[in-house]
């Protein structure tokens, strides 16, 4: 049987119907895509299947509304053109983007004044996690001398992102009002925004979870956390409920992957990592974080990373320090 001959014209015809299509209607079939991308992946393999496509789909309208999923490039990934692409999605003003960007700049680059301008563009746009960073870069004094902290700065800065309910914002100004820390003491004031971080937390674990499928242990007060004449509500604890952790952002997930990398942290001047698993922050110098005052053994950029290592890990681990005599 003879083959039917194929016109040298019928690709170029199929062609066509993809070529009439207006910019206007490609480029917002591109914004809701970069929008609902679940990897970058699912974003590339368009940018690469002909020019048009990768025209449009770098124009800023289409790189304003890339999710944060989509700019998740991880570390053992990372290149000039994966540093380009961030900066392109953050010149047109993407939240995500300024954040990520800045985060890496900052810790990872050691480029502190632009990592620290790029999170400060994302804060101003009630950017949550970016102005909870900016408050912990406040409180330690990061990329400076301990004399560079601002106490008052970052109080300020945690209270804006409490507003937004970030629970770690929530817990760290709890605690910087029970203890006076950068505000006035206000004991009863710190916790109520401690057991407010505590209802986020479990309410955000029990909207993702079926009734059916709650354990009884999440709502259990561990012995380790309670104190004598205390009533046994979890709730109430400065630890919050024995709920799973939150999945870590992006960002902090691209720096524990970074400072994992052999020769990233430099353990020669004596700089620590904080010991929660899904922070990733280093010091940016000698003793900059803190350190827990029964065992000393582990460092902590801050309360709330210190509240979710004890949760996770730390309270099964921590013993008091053996004390050498004089």
């Amino acid at each position: 049987r003879k083959k039917e001959r194929v016109s040298p014209d019928a690709g170029e015809r199929r062609c066509d119907f993809f070529d009439a299509l207006p910019d206007d209607l490609v480029v917002c079939i591109l914004s809701k895509l970069s929008s609902t991308a679940r990897c970058p992946a699912d974003f590339v393999s368009i940018l690469i299947t002909c020019k048009r496509l990768h025209g449009l789909g770098l124009s800023s309208l289409v790189l304003s509304k890339a999710s944060v999923r989509l700019l998740a490039v991880k570390a053992k990934n990372w290149s000039e053109s994966a540093h380009r692409f961030l900066k392109l999605c953050a010149d047109t003003g993407n939240v995500e983007a300024c954040f990520l960007l800045g985060m890496i700049r900052f810790y990872c680059l050691e480029n502190r004044g632009s990592g620290a301008s790029l999170m400060a563009k994302a804060a101003i746009r009630c950017h949550a996690p970016a102005l909870y960073s900016l408050a912990v870069i406040q409180f330690n004094g990061s990329g400076g001398s301990k004399n560079d902290k601002d106490l008052r700065a970052g109080v300020a800065l945690c209270a804006r992102a409490a507003l937004l309910g970030h629970v770690d914002a929530l817990r760290e100004l709890g605690h910087c009002l029970q203890d006076g820390y950068g505000v006035k003491r206000n004991i009863a004031e710190g916790r109520r925004f401690l057991i407010q971080a505590n209802a986020r937390e479990l309410a955000r674990v029990l909207v993702a979870c079926p009734p059916t499928a709650v354990p009884r242990s999440w709502l259990d007060w561990p012995p380790t956390n309670r104190r004598p004449g205390a009533v046994g509500c979890p709730l109430l604890s400065d630890f919050g409920c024995n709920v799973p952790s939150p999945a870590p952002h992006p960002a902090n997930l691209f720096l524990t992957d970074w400072f994992a990398l052999p020769g990233r942290v430099d353990t020669v001047s004596g700089k620590r990592m904080c010991s929660h698993s899904g922070c990733g922050r280093p010091e940016t110098r000698r003793n900059e974080f803190r350190r827990c005052s029964v065992c000393g053994a582990v460092n902590y950029c801050s309360r709330a990373c210190q509240a979710l290592d004890w949760k996770l890990r730390h309270k099964g681990n921590c013993s008091p320090a053996a004390r050498w005599p004089d």
